[in-house]
């Protein structure tokens, strides 16, 4: 599996999250656990099929949270790791009540994600799970049915990056997403070239001259 590399390398997952690693991550394309609507633009298509994660939550204070690390996967998963050292996998239904409830709350204006940074408090050890949950490589698909409301958003990017433990976290998961985007575009392009080069070396009579009937 891709993307694994070595247990020792997500020391931090601890054994929960290291269950779901083992279990869920892999590599090649994948299409996410959860149902998309058909409506979707183009751009917001492409973004879901590359942003598959396993993503690591910190909580830092009471309902406050941070992404620890995050990685790309072959579904999406997301590991909770709370303040008494618990840590668990949020289910699909707690993930869709999360977007559901930050969606409202963009619709509101209310939301951190779309304040000037300037009015999102700092310094609080994060922000609310909801927030965190569409800040992770795992937005794209998790709150995908919303995503013209966020992706086109300056304030919504540079929030975004503070959600991260540091900018190393940031800049790693960048890295990774986009070594594996590169990946599959390769594979792509390789499918196609090779398909293409069968279909003319075998031609009509199977890549051969016809004889005449004369012999």
């Amino acid at each position: 599996m891709k993307h694994i590399k070595k247990i020792s390398d997500y020391t931090m997952v601890g054994s929960v999250g290291a269950l779901a690693l083992v279990s869920f991550s892999g590599c090649g394309d994948s299409t996410s656990m959860f149902e998309q609507p058909a409506s979707q633009a183009p751009m917001q298509q492409e973004a879901q099929q590359a942003q598959n994660a396993f993503v690591i939550i910190e909580e830092t204070a009471p309902n406050k949270y941070i992404i620890q690390d995050e990685f790309p996967a072959k579904e999406t998963r997301i590991v909770l790791k709370k303040l008494d050292g618990t840590e668990r996998v949020l289910t699909k239904e707690e993930m869709d009540a999360l977007v559901k409830e930050e969606s409202m709350k963009i619709d509101a204006g209310t939301s951190q994600l779309t304040k000037e940074q300037s009015e999102v408090s700092s310094g609080d050890g994060g922000m609310g799970l909801g927030g965190i949950l569409l800040s992770s490589m795992a937005g794209a698909v998790l709150g995908s049915y919303i995503g013209n409301k966020l992706f086109g958003n300056q304030n919504y990017q540079n929030n975004r990056k503070a959600n991260y433990k540091s900018p190393q976290t940031y800049s790693r998961s960048k890295n990774s997403f986009n070594k594996a985007k590169q990946a599959r575009a390769a594979k792509k392009s390789g499918f196609q070239k090779k398909a293409s080069s069968s279909k003319r070396s075998s031609g009509f009579f199977g890549g051969s001259r016809s004889r005449g009937f004369g012999g």
